[in-house]
């Protein structure tokens, strides 16, 4: 890869809505290749502070919803139901 494409690539990995095996399947590289990639030019000027901080975030809130679902898939579960008494007056 020359340099302008590896740059390329990794603005792309880290600021598109693909995931890193989509980016990996459209950009024809490999999946350990883009990793290294994405280690070695992440603190240069392929991706710029912006949209490294907006990468990150996208990151962050990938895990929080990933957290969320799996808490949400928990709650569904008939024994964490509350079970309230309304109590007549």
């Amino acid at each position: 890869m020359d340099g302008k494409f590896r740059q390329d690539v990794v603005r792309i990995a880290l600021t598109s809505e693909l995931t890193r095996k989509q980016a990996t399947d459209d950009l024809g590289v490999g999946m350990s290749t883009l990793n290294k990639r994405i280690t070695a030019h992440r603190d240069t000027d392929a991706v710029s502070k912006g949209d490294l901080s907006f990468a990150q975030q996208n990151d962050r809130l990938g895990c929080e919803n990933r957290n969320f679902k799996d808490e949400r898939e928990i709650l569904k579960r008939p024994q964490y139901f509350l079970r309230v008494k309304i109590c007549e007056v």
